[in-house]
């Protein structure tokens, strides 16, 4: 089994599980997802199987789509509502408030990374410090907000406000640390009650499959080509194919960029990269002793 499969992530499973349900059912080892999802949020979840590993890089796009629902008027050490309570005071916040510091989100910045997440610091992973108890000081990584707005009316509560969001955002964003710094742009605090991914690239949820549809085999298995479609394909001959899948370096003989090699028998072979009026080995998808 080579290819792309879309899944939608329900909540209360980690990624991983996702990967394990998924290696399962294929009964092969070679699975991997591209873009975790902590295991409150849901959505749109890319995971490659067999060959399909060997291009994940390129599976992982720039652009993300969110929905988050956001609590105003207390923070979390996980900065969402499974974590422990460490901030709190009452929101004082209108409809035209939030709207226009959402709007100063828009564009480039620099965020901070949440201490409960996967980045390391000197070979260590944050969470593994939070939850020893050790300080660090997290890193800043520039992210990018291309749009973000609120859905609906925000609901006053006691003691709080909730809204939704909807934002596109770069790849690296974390959207429980844009909700954290949207609460202390409104002078309170923000915890994420809520997330789904709607796309990543052009994988939309709505084309994305249930686990449920997974188990009674209500899938599409995307070629690579199909998960891809901005690299042009060019197909190679026989005599090609063998320096090919020898990843040699040959005179360039496409024009674009980069180039998926498909074979007279519709296979895909590779993708080359044009360098210098050369064609070299970009990523490897068949190789001789495959």
């Amino acid at each position: 089994m080579n290819g792309i499969l879309v899944v939608n992530k329900p909540k209360g499973y980690t990624s991983r599980d996702i990967v394990n349900i998924i290696s399962k059912k294929f009964n092969t080892k070679k699975v991997g997802h591209t873009g975790t999802l902590d295991p409150l949020a849901e959505g749109v979840l890319v995971v490659p199987i067999g060959r399909a590993l060997k291009i994940a890089e390129l599976l992982t796009s720039t652009t993300k789509e969110y929905e988050a629902e956001v609590i105003l008027g207390y923070e979390t050490d996980m900065l969402d509502i499974t974590g422990k309570e460490t901030k709190r005071n009452i929101p004082n916040a209108t409809k035209e408030e939030i709207e226009k510091v959402l709007k100063t989100f828009i564009g480039k910045s620099m965020q901070e990374v949440p201490m409960y997440s996967a980045v390391k610091i000197k070979g260590k992973k944050l969470y593994e410090y939070a939850r020893e108890g050790i300080k660090v000081i997290p890193p800043k990584k520039e992210i990018e907000i291309y749009n973000i707005e609120l859905v609906g009316e925000p609901q006053y509560l006691e003691n709080i406000i909730e809204f939704k969001i909807k934002c596109s955002v770069s790849k690296g964003t974390y959207i429980r640390s844009l909700i954290r710094d949207i609460g202390y742009k409104l002078e309170t605090f923000g915890t994420m009650k809520s997330l789904k991914r709607t796309r990543q690239g052009i994988f939309k949820l709505e084309e994305s499959y249930s686990l449920e549809d997974i188990e009674k085999d209500n899938y599409k298995i995307l070629k690579i080509r199909e998960a891809l479609p901005d690299i042009k394909i060019t197909i190679i001959d026989d005599t090609t194919l063998k320096k090919v899948q020898n990843g040699m370096i040959l005179p360039s003989f496409f024009d674009e960029e980069l180039s998926l090699l498909v074979d007279s028998q519709d296979h895909e072979v590779a993708i080359y990269k044009k360098e210098d009026n050369m064609a070299k080995p970009y990523k490897m998808i068949e190789v001789n002793n495959e």
